[in-house]
């Protein structure tokens, strides 16, 4: 056999090699469509785990810092043994696992359902704590939680959970490692809520609603004493209060504010205020 037909023979089986090889992707790419090959990665979890090892495997992934890998590994735990020994557990740091997904629902669901089936559980007061954290971020978008912003902009709803969430914490559990960090935050959040008050008093007026404002604006002095908001709230209260021509509760507010805030500028803008 010469050369030239050597040369035919082996590009021709070369040539059928390679469909070969195609035909078998193209046909493996079918049934795959068609449902008739396992999906490896639809449950690669074998059922036959006892519990304790699926739980240790999630723990694995979450010490890791691999919290998607975990979230499969508890959510198979909870629905094989929902009354296992590792359950609560595993109900808590899946509640974590998705708060370092940034999936708030999900987390919040998870540490309510923990709650709720496990009302003394030994790590209850981090349950509250993790409940403080997930409604103190509630509504902050990852752009917000690096840019600076005015928080007392947005909706109070979410800030007055968390701070309830804290306050519960520290009420029930006052020697607990979490209760320092909750104090400091509950702090930062009077002041929140303090301002929101304010920005609404301030509304108020620019409309010419002035009970609503004084109404506002009094309920920081009673309820927010020591916020940076207090001597706004002062400011909002005799202005109103002159404009409706409540002189005595007008001048009890700025006798307030002239005696906590001597030099506050504010004391001025209310000797102006005109009535109407």
């Amino acid at each position: 056999m010469g050369q030239k037909s050597v040369n035919q023979t082996s590009s021709l089986f070369t040539a059928r090699r390679a469909f070969g090889v195609l035909l078998t992707a193209t046909l493996c790419v079918w049934l795959a469509g068609c449902g008739l090959l396992p999906d490896k990665d639809k449950d690669d979890i074998p059922e036959n785990w006892p519990e304790k090892k699926l739980y240790f495997a999630a723990k694995d992934r979450l010490n890791a810092g691999s919290c998607n890998g975990a979230i499969d590994y508890y959510e198979k735990l909870q629905a094989r043994y929902p009354f296992g020994t590792y359950a609560p557990q595993a109900q808590l740091e899946l509640a974590y696992c998705h708060y370092k997904s940034d999936e708030t629902a999900k987390a919040l669901a998870a540490v309510d359902r923990f709650m709720k089936l496990n009302p003394t559980h030994p790590h209850m007061d981090y349950a509250y704590y993790l409940r403080g954290l997930l409604n103190f971020n509630n509504g902050k978008g990852i752009l917000e939680r690096h840019l600076v912003r005015d928080a007392s902009q947005r909706d109070p709803g979410a800030s007055l959970q968390a701070f309830n969430d804290f306050s519960e914490l520290i009420k029930r559990f006052p020697d607990s490692r979490y209760v320092a960090d909750s104090q400091l935050r509950m702090r930062y959040l009077r002041n929140i809520l303090a301002q929101h008050e304010v920005n609404v008093a301030n509304w108020y007026m620019r409309r010419g609603a002035f009970v609503a404002a004084a109404n506002r604006a009094r309920y920081v002095v009673e309820n927010y004493q020591q916020t940076p908001a207090m001597p706004d709230a002062l400011v909002l209260m005799a202005k109103a209060y002159k404009v409706l021509e409540l002189d005595q509760l007008s001048d009890d507010a700025l006798r307030v504010l002239e005696l906590n805030f001597p030099n506050y500028p504010g004391i001025e803008a209310v000797k102006k205020t005109q009535v109407r």
